[in-house]
């Protein structure tokens, strides 16, 4: 094999995305399927962040979390998709060695980022329902920014121990990468160099920064669940509980789907497979978090109702 010192040869190297399928007939099909997807999540997203910023009764802990959740989905799904488009629509499959960096930095940090939000804003509900008369104390803005600031620190020393390993690795000439991102554990796989020990610390990262976000909402839930079983009115424990439905919803959905695309590259000896199942938490999630936070939420729709009604 022609060694590739990545260090050196950045700007010559090139990567291939094979993406979902080399069938020529469906590329013109999923370019307009992912372009309507993509174009849903800019919109939807973006409404919800201008309803947050533009109505005074939205300016509380729990839509200042759910508008910066929604900014990290709209990166989140750009770091992906625009080169997926351009892709199908150029029919290359070409990626530069930096724009893979790009993406091997940049995915991590906004999959990293809806995690620990996902955490916080359980930690805002556990306050909310167990604490309801120190609610705002605790929950002051000062301690919302420390928590968004320190979700993103965060996130971007996930994001630099992913560089860091991906960046040290040499890569044989024409790296051909089953998948419609430069995804390290695809990465690991294609690698000349030896690669036991990133194998290893990637799954170990995962697990970390994974597991305790997602233990930090289970705790919060059970905490929840505990205070809601105490109130002697069923219609108070409704009450109580539909505060938390959106949320528990879209955590059930972050995290299933991520679960799912796990367990799948475990059982499935086929990357394009795992790369169709990506599809759900890389696209699907983002796209589906605005509708489900909006249709079950009355203050977002009068709040977007106003916004509509300005505008005209």
């Amino acid at each position: 094999p022609i060694f590739i010192e990545p260090q050196n040869q950045t700007g010559d190297s090139e990567f291939f995305l094979l993406g979902l399928s080399d069938d020529p007939e469906l590329q013109p099909l999923l370019f307009g399927l992912f372009l309507s997807m993509y174009l849903v999540i800019m919109l939807g997203n973006l409404l919800m962040i201008l309803a947050v910023l533009s109505d005074s009764h939205l300016h509380t802990p729990m839509y200042f979390f759910l508008s910066n959740l929604s900014l990290t989905d709209i990166s989140f799904s750009t770091t992906t998709v625009p080169k997926m488009l351009v892709n199908l629509q150029t029919h290359s499959k070409s990626i530069t060695y930096a724009g893979c960096l790009t993406q091997v930095t940049l995915f991590p940090l906004f999959t990293c980022m809806d995690s620990l939000l996902l955490a916080v804003m359980a930690y805002d509900r556990l306050v909310a329902i167990c604490q309801p008369l120190h609610y705002l104390v605790i929950m002051s803005p000062r301690l919302c920014g420390l928590l968004v600031l320190l979700s993103f620190f965060i996130s971007l020393l996930v994001s630099q121990l992913h560089y860091l390993m991906v960046s040290q690795l040499s890569f044989c000439a024409d790296v051909k990468i089953p998948h419609y991102l430069c995804e390290p554990s695809q990465l690991f796989k294609l690698a000349c160099s030896e690669n036991f020990t990133n194998d290893i610390l990637i799954y170990f990262i995962g697990a970390i920064f994974g597991g305790i976000p997602l233990s930090g909402i289970l705790f919060s839930y059970y905490r929840i669940v505990s205070s809601i079983l105490r109130i002697p009115s069923a219609g108070s424990k409704y009450k109580a509980f539909s505060t938390c439905g959106s949320h528990l919803s879209v955590v059930c959905l972050f995290y299933g789907t991520g679960l799912g695309v796990y367990l799948s590259s475990a059982v499935s000896s086929s990357p394009r497979k795992d790369a169709v199942a990506s599809v759900m938490y890389t696209v699907v999630t983002p796209m589906l978090n605005p509708f489900i936070y909006s249709l079950r939420n009355r203050d977002i729709k009068s709040a977007l109702w106003r916004m509509v009604q300005r505008i005209g």
